[in-house]
């Protein structure tokens, strides 16, 4: 009979590890609410990769259950002096304990004991018999556990590598048994642990002595007879100092502990709980992994609801086309500029038609409903409609409401996009989600019978109809209604116009960048080349890791299952040691750029008028802002300038046109002094000061702009940024490379300068505690149910959020007016002007170059006046023959 297999993992040292893994892209790790997400990303891999390596029958996440143990009775500075942990790290354990139970596993804690007491006296306490034990840990003090049936694996630089600690590694790693680990703590003291051992005694003297005698007190039974020296005076001096030391570095495996074995069979991932916690983490790369079962349509029993089938376009009549039905167009490509129409239904309370006819949008009585002004529809995603009967050449023209907006608007948190989860939330029962039609994960097609189908879209439209007046009725006793009418059912209209509209990209400029980009790759490939010694593939991490660390001799950061790691935050660390490390991170930026731009853009130019035509998803974040997809035109690298030279391809459509972009000076810092009414903030952008330098001013007292240096104005940027974002101590000393004590002094005396922005961001906490939400000037809410929670990192996170999230969300907010304003004015002065592109706090345009005077005046009155604030509104203009031109 086989074995049991036990795996205990020591939580809080391997999150903590898991953070340091990717702290280097701790601003890439954030999910749609602004949650750090290094840790959790982290840890999930290293318990797949412990799974998969170890198949455990048991487990068991230990942790820490508080700052104090049984330890403290004896010595009160035990693990004092440690740094105060990152709040960027405190933040994501909660949801680190939450992932675990997703994941099938139980997590315990024990006031007054370390997650070390559960691990050991739960690895001691099974029959060796029945089981192994592996305990997984970022912690040594755990190998003093290691015997013929417990293995002690201690992460190595990161979570994917391990160290395995067995008797026999011990002894051939340290001359010592396992339990002698604890006599060289008592000898040698640990400064992680701060525990004193004996001064003057480090590890390697401390080894010595036990493979003499043995352990502390045997050191001690002999001290007499050693010769006099400093190191017996100091053993003969700090008895009670080794003693106490070994004392505190013991495990005790006999702690009161109430989870057992039993307790601990893994059963697998919970699914049902795995799912939407990593939608709500944005890990869609752990999402796609999964293997989703498909549900049956036909297995849940609905109430019947009456519709009526019409197959081809000379079935309709007048009678079927009234003002204030409902109207949905049903795909299957998420993607409405390439999706193929399925079906359409429309209807009201009296009466619901559904089709799998597509043709039927070439009747001229549908036609002429669709354009009429009368019409009144209510839909479910007025852009994509709009843009859906556009390519049937069909211009809506009387959308009144919206579902998916209203939905959103009134609670960002639940930005589904399936009209049943929003039906369900209003106790609307006849409809089965998406989800259950098509699949869970990836849509994966419609039902095959025809009246299953149909029966699908009537449900629909019956969930339209129902939804309409609830949905209204709540944004107008929220205050929201004007939210919604003026702003956001007007945007849709505009982004669906940007979008039909695209913009043209020079293909043959592209190919020239890819020729350009491929022969500077290949200068860089020499150099490498050159620097190593031999040719290898630069493309293949495991050749690479020979060259570097086995060839060239370069420190060993951190090893993967396959090899050494040769990740960018390993490279970066490794600058100083070889220039060949320059030239790699050099070859890995040009060739993202060449793959992910250049040739991606290149795949989705539109084979009929040359453009790229993106979708802004106008109800995805939870401040307002808008996100580009398909391709995501926002993130296009400009830091570099062969990220920059991208721009070079996006041209004028028509000859003798130009770019025009103007973008927004600020206009966060601007919003912050507006909302703070800090007098020196609102002073500064009133008096048209260089803000950065105005802040480098006052917090590091320098009496005029021209003393501040470029590196005090790029430490003042970062602290007045971060201050909008909540940045904490650590974030702002990653940011400059600052200690953390002089990212807290930058902090504090910017606080003390900017007293009315420290007041704001008190006001702004409190608010969110009395309402449970916060809003912009536009009365955009953003809900905070954590603002209340107990656990000090998840309400920490909900109170940053709650200062940030006003100032965010009414900068895009002044964004979406100004938008909504220029498309009215340029139809008005009939320009030809067309906007095209919304990119972060930019508007590209482009237009004749006899318009280009009277676009930029226009731009400018409307950007800068459209929205009064208390303080002045800037706009920075350029133009030119490519968007790169323009900025």
């Amino acid at each position: 009979m086989s074995k049991n297999k036990l795996l205990l993992i020591d939580g809080n040292s391997v999150a903590f590890r898991a953070f340091f893994a990717l702290h280097n892209s701790l601003s890439r790790f954030k999910n749609k609410n602004g949650l750090h997400t290094n840790a959790i990303y982290a840890f999930h891999n290293m318990f797949d990769n412990v799974m998969e390596r170890e198949k455990p029958t048991h487990v068991l996440v230990a942790f820490d259950a508080g700052k104090t143990t049984f330890r403290h009775e004896t010595f009160t500075e035990y693990k004092a002096g440690r740094s105060k942990t990152p709040s960027e790290f405190t933040e994501q354990m909660p949801y680190i304990r939450e992932l675990i139970e997703c994941l099938g596993v139980k997590h315990y804690e024990l006031i007054n004991y370390e997650a070390d007491d559960i691990i050991g006296t739960l690895a001691k306490s099974v029959d060796p018999k029945e089981f192994d034990v592996i305990v997984l840990t970022g912690d040594k003090d755990l190998t003093q556990l290691a015997d013929d049936h417990i293995r002690v694996d201690v992460t190595v630089k990161g979570v994917s590598e391990v160290e395995s600690y067995t008797p026999s590694h011990i002894e051939e790693k340290y001359g010592l048994a396992p339990l002698q680990i604890i006599d060289m703590k008592g000898l040698a003291g640990d400064t992680s642990d701060n525990l004193p051992g004996v001064t003057g005694i480090g590890e390697k003297t401390a080894i010595k002595l036990l493979k003499e005698y043995g352990t502390v007190e045997n050191v001690y039974q002999h001290v007499d007879e050693m010769k006099k020296s400093k190191r017996k005076e100091n053993l003969i001096h700090d008895k009670e100092q080794a003693l106490m030391s070994k004392e505190l570095a013991t495990i005790n495996i006999s702690a009161p502990i109430t989870i057992q074995t039993t307790d601990l069979v893994y059963q697998g991932k919970d699914l049902d709980r795995l799912i939407p916690f990593y939608r709500e983490m944005d890990f869609q790369s752990f999402l796609d992994k999964l293997d989703y079962p498909d549900l049956d349509i036909m297995e849940e029993s609905l109430p019947d609801i009456s519709y009526t089938v019409v197959d081809s376009k000379e079935d309709l009549t007048q009678g079927m086309f009234r003002p204030g039905m409902s109207f949905y167009v049903e795909t299957l490509d998420a993607n409405y500029h390439l999706a193929e129409i399925e079906g359409l239904c429309w209807g009201d309370e009296r009466e619901i038609y559904v089709s799998k006819n597509p043709e039927l949008l070439q009747n001229p009585l549908m036609i002429d409903w669709l354009q009429s002004e009368n019409s009144q529809l209510t839909v479910y995603d007025a852009k994509s409609t709009y843009c859906l009967l556009n390519r049937q050449g069909i211009i809506l023209k009387n959308i009144v409401f919206d579902i998916l907006i209203g939905a959103y608007l009134l609670d960002t948190n639940d930005n589904s996009d399936d009209v049943a989860a929003i039906a369900y939330h209003y106790d609307y029962k006849t409809i089965l989600r998406d989800e259950e039609v098509y699949g869970k994960g990836v849509k994966k097609g419609l039902p095959e019978e025809a009246d299953s189908f149909e029966n699908h879209l009537a449900r629909k439209i019956g969930a339209l109809n129902f939804l309409k007046e609830p949905l209204k009725k709540e944004l107008t006793a929220k205050n929201q209604w004007e939210l919604f009418w003026e702003m956001e059912l007007p945007l849709a209209k505009v982004l669906a116009d940007m979008e039909i509209a695209g913009i043209k990209v020079d293909s043959h400029r592209l190919e020239e960048m890819k020729v350009e980009f491929a022969s500077r790759l290949k200068e860089i490939e020499s150099r490498v080349y050159e620097l190593a010694g031999e040719e290898f593939n630069l493309n293949s991490p495991k050749q690479l890791g020979v060259i570097l660390f086995e060839k060239m001799g370069l420190p060993v950061i951190k090893k993967t299952k396959t090899g050494y790691s040769t990740a960018v935050d390993v490279l970066e660390q490794l600058k100083e040691h070889s220039p060949i490390i320059e030239e790699i991170l050099s070859y890995r930026q040009l060739m993202k750029i060449q793959s992910t731009y250049v040739e991606g853009l290149l795949k989705v130019i539109h084979p009929t008028d040359g453009k790229v035509h993106t979708r802004y998803l106008q109800t995805l974040t939870q401040t307002g802002r808008l996100s580009s997809v398909d391709p995501n035109l926002q993130n296009i690298p400009i830091r570099l300038e062969e990220g920059r030279k991208i721009r070079q391809a996006f041209v004028p459509s028509k000859e003798g046109w130009q770019i025009f972009s103007s973008d927004y000076s600020q206009i966060e810092l601007r919003v912050l002094a507006h909302i703070s009414e800090d007098e020196h903030l609102r002073q500064a952008f009133i008096d048209g000061m260089d803000i950065h330098a105005s802040t480098a001013m006052r917090v590091f007292g320098v009496e005029t702009a021209d003393e501040v240096t470029g590196n005090l104005r790029r430490q003042a940027k970062a602290v007045n940024f971060g201050i909008v974002y909540g940045i904490s101590d650590y974030g702002l000393s990653q940011n400059l490379g600052i200690s953390r004590q002089q990212a807290k002094t930058f902090i504090e005396t910017y606080f003390d300068k900017y007293p009315g922005v420290k007041e704001y961001m008190e006001k702004a906490v409190e608010e969110a505690k009395e309402k449970g939400y916060v809003e912009t000037l536009w009365h955009r809410r953003r809900y905070l149910p954590d603002i209340h929670a107990r656990n000090f990192n998840v309400r920490s996170f909900a109170e940053r959020t709650a200062i940030n999230s006003p100032i965010q969300g009414s900068a895009a907010d002044i964004l979406k007016i100004a938008m909504i304003e220029m498309a009215k004015r340029l139809e008005e002065e009939k320009m030809e002007a067309t906007m095209l592109l919304q990119v972060h706090d930019e508007l590209v345009f482009e237009a004749p170059k006899s318009e280009i005077p009277k676009l930029e005046q226009l731009v400018k009155q409307v950007m800068e006046q459209t929205v009064t604030l208390s303080i002045p509104l800037k706009v920075d203009s350029s133009v030119g023959n490519t968007w790169y031109e323009a900025k």
